[in-house]
């Protein structure tokens, strides 16, 4: 078998262990939070659970690679402002212009970076939970629309949209 190049980099958000009770003592598995993106506009988010670390790790970045989504990327940064929930968390992402890098902090960053954004600001409110906060920025990406799509849906132009 010939390997090839690979064309997903991929980051790992968690690594939490969970044990379970059991006659003899205690027996441990570990859940991982995965995501995978290619820096071009494609990421994705997949979650694993094995008894070892590198074993859910592969699980997750095949559900991550099967959870892929494309977002909109214009000129390096996202073409508007959304603010969404997950669970009890919050997240505020902002377009932001060249040169400002992305600010973001704890699991939205890999997200970000991944999906290839170069510049963008970014704000966690309420619950920090890993799971909850790359969810809710993977729902933010997912809903961006271009200024061209939300003219085809509206069947107009995009100078139309600006008058």
């Amino acid at each position: 078998m010939v390997e090839t190049k690979q064309e997903f980099k991929e980051k790992v958000v968690y690594v939490g262990r969970v044990a379970k009770v059991v006659k003899g003592g205690r027996t441990f598995r570990f859940s991982v939070l995965v995501v995978v993106g290619d820096e071009k506009g494609r990421v994705g988010v997949g979650s694993g659970k094995a008894s070892e670390v590198p074993e859910a790790i592969k699980k997750a970045t095949e559900d991550a690679k099967r959870n892929l989504i494309k977002v909109p990327i214009v000129n390096g940064t996202l073409p508007h402002e959304y603010t969404t929930n997950f669970g009890s968390s919050k997240v505020i992402i902002k377009p932001a212009v060249e040169g400002t890098g992305v600010i973001a902090g704890g699991a939205v960053r890999p997200v970000l970076e991944l999906a290839g954004v170069k510049n963008v600001t970014a704000k966690t409110l309420g619950s920090r939970n890993s799971r909850n906060v790359v969810l809710a920025t993977m729902k933010a990406l997912k809903e961006m629309r271009t200024p061209e799509e939300i003219a085809r849906l509206r069947g107009k132009t995009v100078a139309e949209l600006y008058k």
